[in-house]
Protein backbone atom coordinates (compact mmCIF):
# COMPACT_ATOMS: atom_id res chain seq x y z
CA UNK A 1 0.00 0.00 0.00
CA UNK A 2 1.50 3.52 -1.04
CA UNK A 3 0.54 6.62 0.61
CA UNK A 4 0.01 10.24 -0.82
CA UNK A 5 1.97 12.84 0.51
CA UNK A 6 -1.05 15.52 1.80
CA UNK A 7 -1.60 18.56 -0.59
CA UNK A 8 0.89 21.39 0.29
CA UNK A 9 -0.71 24.84 -1.38
CA UNK A 10 1.21 24.11 -4.21
CA UNK A 11 -1.14 27.12 -6.00
CA UNK A 12 1.00 29.58 -3.67
CA UNK A 13 2.61 32.06 -5.55
CA UNK A 14 5.73 31.74 -3.44
CA UNK A 15 5.91 27.89 -4.00
CA UNK A 16 8.60 26.07 -6.07
CA UNK A 17 7.07 24.83 -9.21
CA UNK A 18 8.19 20.99 -9.88
CA UNK A 19 12.01 22.22 -11.61
CA UNK A 20 12.80 23.77 -8.24
CA UNK A 21 12.73 27.90 -9.78
CA UNK A 22 10.35 29.61 -7.70
CA UNK A 23 8.20 32.65 -9.19
CA UNK A 24 10.44 35.33 -7.33
CA UNK A 25 13.62 33.74 -8.70
CA UNK A 26 12.45 33.20 -12.62
CA UNK A 27 11.19 37.33 -12.81
CA UNK A 28 14.27 38.17 -11.31
CA UNK A 29 16.20 36.06 -13.89
CA UNK A 30 14.38 37.44 -16.43
CA UNK A 31 14.75 41.18 -15.88
CA UNK A 32 18.55 40.13 -15.31
CA UNK A 33 18.52 38.92 -18.51
CA UNK A 34 16.46 41.58 -20.03
CA UNK A 35 19.02 44.27 -19.05
CA UNK A 36 21.73 42.11 -20.59
CA UNK A 37 19.70 42.21 -23.96
CA UNK A 38 18.56 45.29 -24.16
CA UNK A 39 22.25 46.74 -23.69
CA UNK A 40 23.82 44.06 -26.42
CA UNK A 41 21.06 44.23 -28.70
CA UNK A 42 21.62 48.33 -29.10
CA UNK A 43 24.95 47.48 -29.49
CA UNK A 44 24.67 44.89 -32.34
CA UNK A 45 22.28 47.57 -34.19
CA UNK A 46 24.66 50.26 -33.64
CA UNK A 47 27.75 48.30 -35.54
CA UNK A 48 25.12 46.41 -37.81
CA UNK A 49 24.08 50.32 -38.58
CA UNK A 50 28.08 51.20 -38.89
CA UNK A 51 27.24 54.76 -37.34
CA UNK A 52 30.24 57.48 -36.67
CA UNK A 53 30.83 56.95 -33.58
CA UNK A 54 31.35 53.22 -33.42
CA UNK A 55 33.44 54.05 -37.04
CA UNK A 56 35.26 56.21 -34.54
CA UNK A 57 35.18 54.01 -31.39
CA UNK A 58 36.56 50.51 -33.17
CA UNK A 59 39.04 53.00 -35.15
CA UNK A 60 40.40 53.69 -32.44
CA UNK A 61 40.49 50.35 -31.04
CA UNK A 62 42.58 49.43 -34.23
CA UNK A 63 39.41 47.78 -36.15
CA UNK A 64 39.01 47.95 -39.88
CA UNK A 65 36.08 49.89 -40.59
CA UNK A 66 34.60 46.84 -42.46
CA UNK A 67 34.36 44.68 -39.56
CA UNK A 68 31.82 46.73 -37.73
CA UNK A 69 28.99 45.18 -39.12
CA UNK A 70 30.89 41.74 -38.69
CA UNK A 71 31.10 42.03 -35.19
CA UNK A 72 27.41 43.31 -35.37
CA UNK A 73 25.73 40.59 -36.70
CA UNK A 74 28.11 37.84 -34.75
CA UNK A 75 26.62 39.54 -31.46
CA UNK A 76 23.39 39.50 -32.59
CA UNK A 77 23.09 35.78 -33.77
CA UNK A 78 24.87 35.13 -30.08
CA UNK A 79 22.19 36.91 -28.04
CA UNK A 80 19.19 35.05 -30.78
CA UNK A 81 20.83 31.86 -29.24
CA UNK A 82 20.73 33.40 -25.68
CA UNK A 83 16.82 34.77 -26.09
CA UNK A 84 16.00 31.06 -27.24
CA UNK A 85 15.21 29.07 -24.55
CA UNK A 86 16.40 25.55 -25.93
CA UNK A 87 20.00 26.76 -27.17
CA UNK A 88 20.27 29.73 -23.92
CA UNK A 89 23.30 27.80 -22.54
CA UNK A 90 24.75 27.90 -25.90
CA UNK A 91 23.85 31.52 -26.47
CA UNK A 92 25.73 32.40 -22.73
CA UNK A 93 28.76 30.28 -23.93
CA UNK A 94 29.00 32.52 -27.16
CA UNK A 95 28.38 35.79 -25.41
CA UNK A 96 31.26 34.65 -22.77
CA UNK A 97 33.69 34.49 -25.72
CA UNK A 98 32.13 37.69 -27.51
CA UNK A 99 32.88 39.70 -24.14
CA UNK A 100 36.01 37.98 -23.12
CA UNK A 101 37.57 39.38 -26.51
CA UNK A 102 36.35 42.91 -25.54
CA UNK A 103 38.28 42.40 -22.55
CA UNK A 104 41.25 41.51 -24.51
CA UNK A 105 40.90 44.18 -26.75
CA UNK A 106 40.35 47.26 -23.75
CA UNK A 107 43.57 45.42 -22.30
CA UNK A 108 45.76 45.45 -25.24
CA UNK A 109 44.67 49.02 -25.87
CA UNK A 110 45.05 49.96 -22.46
CA UNK A 111 41.82 51.79 -21.79
CA UNK A 112 40.63 52.43 -18.16
CA UNK A 113 40.59 49.30 -15.73
CA UNK A 114 36.84 49.76 -13.82
CA UNK A 115 34.87 51.54 -16.36
CA UNK A 116 35.74 50.15 -19.41
CA UNK A 117 38.45 47.28 -19.55
CA UNK A 118 35.92 45.52 -16.98
CA UNK A 119 32.90 46.62 -18.61
CA UNK A 120 32.11 43.71 -20.49
CA UNK A 121 32.93 41.46 -17.51
CA UNK A 122 30.54 43.26 -15.56
CA UNK A 123 27.66 42.44 -18.90
CA UNK A 124 28.72 38.36 -18.66
CA UNK A 125 27.49 38.72 -14.88
CA UNK A 126 24.31 39.64 -15.88
CA UNK A 127 24.19 36.90 -18.96
CA UNK A 128 25.44 34.15 -16.35
CA UNK A 129 23.52 35.32 -13.19
CA UNK A 130 19.81 36.14 -15.23
CA UNK A 131 20.57 31.91 -16.79
CA UNK A 132 21.24 31.18 -13.49
CA UNK A 133 18.28 32.40 -11.15
CA UNK A 134 15.85 31.23 -14.36
CA UNK A 135 17.14 27.91 -15.62
CA UNK A 136 17.20 25.23 -13.52
CA UNK A 137 19.84 22.76 -15.37
CA UNK A 138 22.09 25.90 -15.14
CA UNK A 139 21.89 25.79 -11.27
CA UNK A 140 22.80 22.03 -11.65
CA UNK A 141 25.47 22.22 -13.51
CA UNK A 142 26.78 25.19 -11.36
CA UNK A 143 25.68 24.65 -7.85
CA UNK A 144 26.43 27.49 -5.46
CA UNK A 145 27.89 25.38 -2.58
CA UNK A 146 27.80 26.87 0.90
CA UNK A 147 31.01 26.12 3.36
Amino acid sequence: MTSTPPATGASDATSAPTDGTTKKARVAGLVVSALAVLFLLFDSLIHIANTQMVRDAMAELGFAENLNRVIGVVLLVCLILYVVPATSILGAVLLTGYLGGAVATNMLTEQPIVSTTLFPIYVGIFVWGGLYLRDPLVRSIMPVRRV
